[in-house]
C-alpha cells in the first residue's frame, strides 16, 4: 500500500471533480455504530475523517462535543477508532481527527506506528500549530502518515505560505471562524480566503465546518477542492430513531452529496 500522503493525494488527483469528505465521531453512539456508519459513508466518500473522542475539543461545536463525551462515557479509547479505521483500509482513505494529547500519551513514534498499521492515511491534529510540533511530523513523515495542516480565514498571507510548505495531503479550510457546526455562508468573504490561499497552497484545499445541505455541498465544490461534511452528519445520526435508521439517513445525505460534486 503507498504511504498516506500520496493515497490522499491520488485521491483529489484522481476523481476529476471536489471530493466528498464525511466525518464520523469513533465510538458514537456505540462502537458497532459508528464502525456501521463509516463503513456505509465508504461506499460513496472519496476521503473519511475518523474522529476520536476528546474530553477537551477546542475546535469541536456542541454537536460533535456532546458525540464525543458520549463516546468516552462508552469507554471509548484511540486504539478502538484506529481498529475501526483498519476496518475500513480496503475503502477510501482514512483520515484520523484528534488532538496533540491524545498523540502524546503513548508518544509520537508510537500513536503514528499504530495508525499507519491500521492503513490511516493521515492524521488532523487542530491543536498543533504550523510552526510547532517538528517531532509530531517528523514521527509521521516516518510511519507515511500525513499531517493535514488547517487553515482559517484569520490566517495571513505569511502563514498561509508556511502552511502550504508543511502540507502533505491536503490543507483544512476552515470556512466558518470558530468552531464547528455552523451554517456556512458562500459569500466573497470565503471566495476571497480561498483564492488567498490557492496563492500561497500547492496542495488541495478541502472545506469544512457549517456544511448543513447538499446545496452547500454543491456552492462549495464550485471553488475547494474537497468538501467535508461534519456536524450535520453527527446530528443526523443524534434525531434517527434507529441505528438502521440513521445509517439510511447519512448514506442518502452522501449520495446526494456526491451528487451535488458532480458523482
Amino acid at each position: 500500500m503507498a504511504d498516506g500522503p500520496e493515497r490522499i493525494r491520488a485521491a483529489f488527483r484522481e476523481a476529476g471533480r471536489p471530493l466528498f469528505i464525511p466525518y464520523v465521531m469513533g465510538g458514537y453512539p456505540d462502537l458497532a455504530a459508528s464502525a456501521e456508519h463509516a463503513a456505509a459513508l465508504g461506499r460513496h466518500a472519496d476521503l473519511i475523517e475518523l474522529g476520536i473522542p476528546f474530553s477537551d475539543p477546542l475546535a469541536d461545536g456542541p454537536t460533535i462535543q456532546a458525540a464525543g463525551q458520549r463516546a468516552l462515557e462508552g469507554g471509548t479509547r484511540p486504539d478502538d477508532v484506529i481498529a475501526i479505521a483498519e476496518g475500513l483500509r480496503d475503502g477510501p482513505p482514512v483520515v484520523l481527527m484528534t488532538y496533540l494529547n491524545v498523540v502524546l500519551a503513548d508518544g509520537p513514534r508510537s500513536f503514528m506506528e499504530r495508525a499507519a498499521r491500521a492503513g490511516v492515511a493521515g492524521v488532523i491534529v487542530p491543536d498543533l500549530p504550523i510552526d510547532e510540533g517538528d517531532d509530531v511530523r517528523d514521527q509521521a513523515r516516518r510511519a507515511g502518515v500525513a499531517v493535514i495542516p488547517l487553515a482559517a480565514p484569520t490566517s495571513d498571507d505569511a502563514r498561509l505560505a508556511a502552511i502550504g510548505k508543511r502540507a502533505d495531503g491536503f490543507v483544512y479550510c476552515v470556512a466558518v471562524t470558530g468552531v464547528t457546526g455552523g451554517e456556512v455562508e458562500v459569500d466573497d468573504e470565503l471566495r476571497g480566503f480561498l483564492s488567498r490561499a490557492r496563492a500561497g497552497i500547492d496542495a488541495p484545499l478541502a472545506v469544512g465546518f457549517g456544511v448543513r445541505t447538499a446545496a452547500h455541498v454543491a456552492a462549495l465544490g464550485e471553488i475547494a477542492d474537497g468538501v467535508i461534511v461534519a456536524s450535520q452528519l453527527i446530528r443526523m445520526i443524534g434525531e434517527a430513531p434507529s441505528p438502521a435508521a440513521a445509517t439510511d439517513a447519512i448514506e442518502a445525505f452522501a449520495a446526494d452529496a456526491v451528487a451535488a460534486l458532480g458523482g
